[in-house]
C-alpha cells in the first residue's frame, strides 16, 4: 500500500510540476506518463500541495505588502522605551541576551489576507541568534491567543533558522485560515500574536524601544511554550519589540503601501500606550475609511533619531537615537514589500542638543536622503513634512530660525513630489511654539516639553494630510 500511494504521489506531483520537491528510489519503475494526468484535476493538486506544503499556494493575482514594521536599532537597552515594565529578572544581563527563553510579540497589521510571512531580525547582534517554534496566531486577550489559531512558521522549509549578526530573514509563507480573503476588512483592528523561542543565548538584542504595544516574555531557561495558546505562558510584559521587525501579508497585487519615516514625532512620543494614536495610526484610519483593503500604512520611526549622525552606529558603539536616517533607509524602507509612498519628517533632532549639523548640510543630507530613495525605487512617491514647533522647548527651541528655514527649503525646493504642512497645522501663528491644546501632555506619563504634541495634536497633524497625494491612483470610490 504504502508503495502504491508513493507511486501515485509522485505521479501527481510530476503532472504539477512539482517533481523537484522528491526523488526517485532507486529500483522505482515509472508507469504511464499519461497517468500524470491526473494532476490537471485541481481538486487533486490542491490535496497534494495542502498535504506537503501546508497550504495552498497564494493566487498568481496577489503580492506581499508589509503590513507592519518596526525600525530596529539597539542592542537592548539602547533606546527610549515609554512605559517599560522593570525587565530586570527576565533580562539579567543585556550582554547575554535571551536564554533559552519565548517571546510574543504582539502587533497590529494594517492589513489583513489570508497568507503572512515574517521577518525576524539580528541586525544589532554580535553572534548568531537561534530561532525555533515560531508560531503566529490571533490575538484574543493579553497573552493568550485565540484557541486554534496558532500556526507553526517555518523557514525554507525548517522549524528553525539561525541568523548571523547583521542580518535578517523572512519566514516562508504561513497559511491564516482565521482571516479569510473575503472578511479580511473585518480584521483590521486585530492583534497577530507572533512568537519564538531562542535557543541558548542570544548576546546583544536586537530591538525596537518605543514599540507603544504591550508584548510578552517568559523567564530565562523556560521550557519552549510558543506553541501555546493560554496567557499563563508568557507571564512578564514589555512595551518593546524584540527580534520581529516586519510582518507582509498577501494582498491584491494593486494595493499600496505607505511608510512614516521618521523620529520620536512618528515613533510616538506623547501617544498612549495601547491607544494607536499616533499620526500614522489615524492616517491609516483616514485611508481605509476611503479606499478600504486597497491601502496600508507602517511606522518607521524611531525616537530621537537624526538624519546625519551618528556616522557610526554598532552593537559595540549603540546610540540611543538609532542610526542615521541616511544609514538605515535601506532596510528600514526600501527592502519593504510594495512601498508606493514615503512620508520624509526628519530633521528636528538634527537642530536639537545632541545634532551639531548646519543648516546647509541638513539641506543637502535631505536631498542626498531623498535622491537614493528614489534610486532605490524609482515609482516611490516622496512626500515631504514640514517640522513642528518648537519654540516652546528649553532643548530644541534655540534653532526655531533653522527650522522655519528648513522647513521652507521642504515646501519649496521641488525635492518632494508633495509636502504636508504639520508646521501649519500645529503651530500657534502668535507665540510661534504649538498650540496650547495641543501641548498639554494627555497619555498620563509624558512631561509637557514644547516639542511632542498630544494626541489631539497627533490628530489634527493626520486630519491635515492630502490623502490623494498620497495615492493617486487608488479610485476614490471605498471599497465594497
Amino acid at each position: 500500500m504504502r508503495s502504491f500511494l508513493y507511486a501515485a504521489t509522485v505521479l501527481v506531483l510530476l503532472g504539477a510540476g512539482l517533481s523537484n520537491v522528491i526523488k526517485e528510489p532507486v529500483g522505482f519503475r515509472m508507469v504511464s506518463a499519461a497517468s500524470a494526468s491526473l494532476a490537471a484535476d485541481p481538486s487533486i493538486h490542491e490535496m497534494i500541495e495542502k498535504t506537503l506544503c501546508g497550504a495552498p499556494a497564494p493566487a498568481r493575482n496577489k503580492t506581499w505588502i508589509t503590513a507592519w514594521t518596526a525600525s530596529v536599532q539597539g542592542p537592548y537597552p539602547s533606546g527610549f522605551a515609554l512605559l517599560q515594565p522593570d525587565l530586570s529578572l527576565v533580562f539579567a544581563d543585556p550582554a547575554r541576551g535571551a536564554a533559552d527563553q519565548s517571546f510574543r510579540m504582539i502587533v497590529r497589521p494594517d492589513l489583513w489576507g489570508d497568507h503572512a510571512r515574517i521577518r525576524l531580525s539580528n541586525a544589532l547582534g554580535t553572534k548568531p541568534v537561534h530561532f525555533d517554534q515560531v508560531y503566529v496566531g490571533l490575538q484574543f486577550e493579553s497573552s493568550a491567543v485565540a484557541a486554534g489559531t496558532n500556526r507553526a512558521v517555518t523557514f525554507g522549509g525548517k522549524e528553525w533558522i539561525e541568523i548571523p549578526p547583521g542580518k535578517g530573514a523572512w519566514s516562508d509563507a504561513v497559511a491564516l485560515p482565521f482571516a479569510p480573503e473575503d472578511d479580511a476588512a473585518g480584521f483590521l483592528g486585530r492583534k497577530l500574536a507572533v512568537s519564538f523561542h531562542v535557543r541558548g543565548e542570544s548576546g546583544p538584542m536586537t530591538w525596537h524601544a518605543k514599540a507603544l504595544t504591550t508584548s510578552y516574555l517568559t523567564m530565562p531557561h523556560a521550557a519552549a511554550v510558543s506553541a501555546r495558546e493560554d496567557e499563563a505562558a508568557f507571564p512578564f510584559s514589555t512595551t518593546s519589540m524584540f527580534f520581529l521587525d516586519a510582518v507582509d501579508m498577501m494582498a491584491d497585487a494593486g494595493t499600496k503601501l505607505v511608510v512614516a519615516f521618521g523620529d520620536s514625532l512618528t515613533d510616538g512620543m506623547g501617544a498612549s500606550l495601547n491607544g494607536q494614536d499616533r499620526w500614522p495610526d489615524v492616517l491609516s484610519r483616514r485611508l481605509h475609511d476611503r479606499f478600504g483593503g486597497k491601502v496600508a500604512v507602517v511606522n518607521a520611526g524611531i525616537a530621537g533619531n537624526r538624519i546625519v549622525e551618528p556616522d557610526l552606529y554598532s552593537a559595540e558603539y549603540p546610540d540611543a537615537s538609532g542610526p542615521a536616517a541616511l544609514h538605515r533607509m535601506k532596510r528600514d524602507v526600501l527592502s519593504l514589500s510594495g512601498v508606493s509612498a514615503v512620508i520624509w519628517f526628519e530633521g528636528i533632532n538634527d537642530l536639537g542638543p545632541h545634532g551639531g549639523a548646519s543648516l546647509k548640510e541638513l539641506e543637502q543630507a535631505i536631498t542626498s536622503g531623498v535622491r537614493a530613495m528614489r534610486s532605490g525605487a524609482p515609482a516611490v512617491r516622496m512626500i515631504g513634512a514640514t517640522l513642528t514647533p518648537a519654540r516652546g522647548s528649553p532643548d530644541f527651541g534655540a534653532r526655531d530660525e533653522d527650522r522655519k528655514a528648513l522647513n521652507a527649503f521642504i515646501r519649496t525646493s521641488g525635492l518632494f513630489d508633495a509636502v504636508i504642512d504639520f508646521d501649519g497645522v500645529t503651530a500657534n501663528p502668535r507665540s510661534g511654539a504649538l498650540k496650547p491644546e495641543y501641548a498639554v501632555p494627555t497619555n498620563g506619563v509624558s512631561t509637557k516639553d514644547g516639542l511632542h504634541p498630544n494626541r489631539a495634536g497627533y490628530l489634527a497633524m493626520a486630519g491635515t494630510i492630502d490623502l490623494d497625494a498620497l495615492v493617486r491612483e487608488i479610485a476614490t470610490e471605498p471599497s465594497s
